[in-house]
């Protein structure tokens, strides 16, 4: 069965730096776009940053553009998230996400285009 695990969450002071990864299986990754969301407390989750399969073609949320990074080894099965020059606003629970079907939209991922969540990580921000 599909199965996305997210690691690499944890606390860390506004301006710091945390990675996270999210290990997949169940499928064929390199087939698939893929996704990084958070959902902080109160509010709707919302896309942070998605890659097509060629893992050159990337999107992003105004919010996190120049600050994120995300990158995905399909040798290994695992998207990352690079997380720079963080910000108290950053914090919520990261999850990881794959598209229902193509390998890239051409646009930053939706949550109505995600066949399969992980099970998050959280990621706290202190200033």
């Amino acid at each position: 069965q599909v199965q996305l695990v997210e690691s690499g969450g944890g606390s860390v002071q506004a301006g710091g730096s945390l990675r996270l990864a999210c290990a997949a299986s169940g499928f064929t990754f390199r087939n698939y776009y893929m996704g990084w969301f958070r959902q902080a407390p109160g509010k709707e989750r919302e896309g942070v940053a998605s890659i097509c399969t060629d893992g050159f073609t990337t999107y992003y949320d105004d919010a996190v553009k120049g600050r994120f990074t995300i990158s995905r080894d399909n040798a290994k099965n695992t998207l990352y998230l690079q997380m720079n020059i963080t910000k108290p606003d950053d914090t919520a629970m990261y999850y990881c996400a794959r598209d229902q079907l193509y390998d890239c939209r051409w646009r930053l991922m939706r949550p109505l285009d995600v066949a399969y969540w992980g099970q998050g990580t959280q990621v706290t921000v202190s200033s």
